[in-house]
């Protein structure tokens, strides 16, 4: 085992130098003007992180959504990862997860005729697209765009997992991230996000002062706030499960296709249920395989309380999927997440945010 993990680091390690030789020259030509940004007349705030994996961008997304949508026409862009769509696609009550991408999906579901959601790979696009459909619009979040150097943002926040930081990681593929750490230079917001519950406050001065930031960046850390169980079909739901009343010891199927899903395993676990996981790739697409998989390891847990869990990014793609067998229909539940800003954070973060939007150049 040792043998091989040498054998690919030695391998892979000189690839992640020449790749991260790309990275800086793009970099610099966007810095000197060799490469073109461009700039729009409304603020844009970009979400993204450094490292690949999910670092929770969407639900930072959906909190700054439902912070500020009572003061601005906002749009929302992505790129719609993993949709079988391409080009310009405007989020409409008729989108599914396929047309748009699964996170999209599931922001235009929870937020609907308030805002306006749409994806596009090209961003400068996509943008004017959204303003010539909807001239009202006055601020866009980008979600996972911080790479997407283009179009220039009005503020940059970038997120990092407390547990998988930048400063220990490396640069891709011996590593697992997109950018150097020097690249958080450009954020004018950090997030520390995932955090363990009960941290003390030498554990944020700790980890403020290996990021190295400049004083002009902000620094916020922030957790999940799981919500109660929700059913996946709601008009086949009988017995909702609530953690609270869950006899000590019940099997939960817990299926997911996300980044990581320890976090949420870990919640379960925490409540003294018995998770079995069946884990798939992040964003996966699931097929009539997966579905006979499923319903084989739901039939092996034990116990009469038996039931299905998943996350809520998995849950508007098993919503969709024709081959979800009906018999469990009324067994599979998903854990809504909310952001939840530990310390300061929860007072100071938006704040923060429309104060950079101000204190822009262009917004003076």
């Amino acid at each position: 085992m040792a043998r091989n993990r040498l054998l690919s680091a030695l391998l892979l390690y000189p690839i992640s130098r020449l790749y991260g030789l790309g990275i800086a020259i793009r970099n610099r030509m966007f810095e000197y003007g060799v490469l073109k940004q461009t700039e729009f007349p409304v603020p844009v705030i970009v979400v993204g992180n450094l490292a690949m994996g999910g670092t929770g961008k969407t639900p930072h997304v959906e909190y700054i959504v439902e912070a500020l949508m009572g003061k601005y026409n906002i749009g929302v862009l992505s790129r719609g990862y993993r949709r079988s769509t391409r080009g310009f696609v405007l989020a409409t009550p008729q989108s599914r997860p396929e047309d748009i991408g699964d996170e999209s999906y599931q922001i235009y579901r929870k937020f609907g005729p308030d805002i306006t959601v749409a994806v596009c790979e090209n961003r400068v696009n996509g943008i004017k697209r959204m303003l010539e459909i909807n001239p009202r619009i006055n601020m866009f979040i980008l979600d996972d765009a911080f790479q997407h150097r283009y179009v220039k943002p009005t503020v940059s926040v970038v997120l990092t997992e407390f547990n998988r930081p930048v400063f220990t990681d490396s640069l891709l593929p011996y590593g697992r991230l997109r950018e150097t750490r020097a690249a958080l230079n450009r954020a004018d917001i950090v997030i520390a996000t995932k955090c363990p519950p009960g941290m003390e406050q030498l554990e944020y001065s700790i980890f403020g002062e290996k990021l190295s930031l400049f004083p002009f960046q902000k620094l916020f850390f922030s957790h999940f706030v799981y919500g109660h169980f929700v059913p996946v079909f709601p008009d086949d739901a009988t017995d909702i499960p609530a953690l609270d009343t869950i006899r000590p010891g019940t099997e939960v199927l817990v299926v997911t296709g996300v980044a990581n899903p320890k976090p949420f395993s870990r919640y379960l676990r925490r409540n003294k249920v018995k998770v079995k996981l069946m884990r798939f790739p992040d964003h996966h697409s699931f097929t009539a395989s997966d579905m006979e998989s499923i319903r084989s390891r739901f039939a092996e847990l034990s116990g009469a309380g038996k039931f299905i869990a998943t996350t809520e990014k998995d849950a508007v793609r098993l919503f969709n999927n024709p081959y979800f067998p009906h018999e469990l229909k009324s067994k599979i539940f998903y854990v809504p997440i909310k952001v939840g800003f530990i310390d300061r954070g929860e007072k100071e973060f938006i704040p923060t945010l429309e104060k950079t939007i101000r204190d822009s150049r262009l917004f003076k």
